[in-house]
């Protein structure tokens, strides 16, 4: 299940603060030059309006960006007066959560302790179906039930633009030594409680 970002059409220009300061003082001659460049390569994108915040830059567009628009930006970006190019990072969409859970990883390892966070991700590293995935948050792992000696794990993923990533993953198998894991989508991780209140 994904958890949908603020606002879907944005582009996110990692940046120093002093680059944002000096970008975001001149914000209306930016945003025409950048509709400038975009228009020269006949891209559909035009950029609307941009903002700072901790992360750099965001551009707000009118759909969402290709990579070779998001290229045009940044090499922008980096040669505009006074801007050290350095403290500029490669741009990216704004992405959303996607909640997963992994069925069929034993609790107990092999040597004899339940499995550890660090030993999820050691595992995650390692099976090629995750080769382009991004860890939202830490794995929460539980016993499937009391009895059980079967762990159920729940992962946060940021996906793509488009859902790609996620959709990837659903209902997909691997294996952990001997054992046959499952893939499912789900509802935000249990590990979180929540008031019940209001």
């Amino acid at each position: 299940m994904t958890a949908k970002g603020p606002f879907r059409k944005q582009i996110i220009i990692p940046m120093s603060q002093n680059n944002s300061n000096i970008i975001i003082t001149c914000a209306d001659k930016h945003i025409f030059n950048i509709n400038r460049l975009l228009k020269s390569i006949k891209s559909d994108v035009i950029a609307n309006f941009l903002h700072s915040d901790n992360r750099g830059i965001i551009v707000t567009t009118n759909q969402i960006a290709s990579s070779s628009d998001m290229s045009i930006i940044e090499k922008y970006i980096k040669e505009s007066d006074n801007i050290n190019p350095n403290d500029v990072s490669s741009p990216h969409l704004l992405q959303s959560k996607f909640y997963l859970k992994i069925l069929g990883i034993p609790y107990i390892t092999n040597n004899g302790t339940p499995i550890s966070h660090n030993q999820v991700e050691e595992v995650i590293k390692r099976i090629h179906l995750f080769n382009d995935i991004t860890l939202a948050s830490c794995s929460c792992i539980i016993k499937a039930s009391p009895k059980s000696d079967i762990a159920v794990i729940w992962i946060d993923i940021w996906n793509s633009q488009n859902g790609t990533k996620a959709i990837s993953l659903v209902n997909r198998c691997f294996n952990i030594g001997q054992h046959i894991t499952t893939i499912h989508s789900t509802n935000m991780n249990p590990g979180v409680p929540q008031c019940k209140n209001c």
